[in-house]
């Protein structure tokens, strides 16, 4: 589902052509991805740095917005119940993230999740720890979080505490959001 939503992002944004021009960049000559198929991880990085080439884009800028375009329309349509029941607001859904990939892992067997833990838990704000053997995707977990954030209405910032690439075991968020009023 990764290389498709890249793909899906892409079209949406700068058109088909740019699309072909970007997966050509990237030596990937799959025409289709399938949505239940698994790729080499090295297929998505290729297309995250023939983007960033092209679209003359950080990579970071790049990473981030697909992980608000996947929070806000490939998440929506691919897991959409999954999603509804892992929270009706954005502390209840993060919460409850730790064991979303589990759920998911159910669906897709061969799929290598990330893990997520929740620390130091307020009204208000949390600590995500990101576990995953992928490198390089901490951007892509803040677009997550900022659009998670707008999919539930609520106003959030995301700062990197650790990082994985400065020596860290993993990457720690601190994740914030203004509460919604009590009724």
């Amino acid at each position: 589902m990764v290389n498709k939503a890249v793909e899906e992002m892409v079209v949406m944004h700068h058109g088909e052509a740019m699309w072909e021009q970007i997966r050509a960049k990237a030596g990937v000559d799959v025409e289709v991805f399938m949505s239940n198929e698994g790729y080499p991880d090295e297929i998505t990085y290729n297309l995250v740095g023939a983007a960033s080439e092209l679209l003359k884009t950080p990579a970071a800028e790049i990473l981030h917005g697909f992980g608000e375009h996947w929070i806000l329309h490939t998440a929506q349509k691919g897991y959409g119940g999954l999603m509804q029941a892992n929270g009706r607001s954005l502390p209840e859904f993060l919460r409850n993230l730790p064991d979303f990939h589990s759920r998911v892992a159910m669906i897709f067997p061969k799929l290598q999740p990330p893990r997520f833990a929740c620390t130091e838990i307020t009204d208000h704000s949390l600590n995500l720890h990101y576990y995953s053997h992928r490198e390089g995707l901490a951007e892509f977990v803040v677009g997550l979080m900022i659009g998670l954030g707008k999919m539930f209405k609520t106003p959030t910032t995301v700062r990197q505490t650790a990082a994985k690439a400065e020596g860290a075991d993993h990457d720690i968020f601190e994740v914030t959001w203004i509460p919604a009023p009590r009724s």
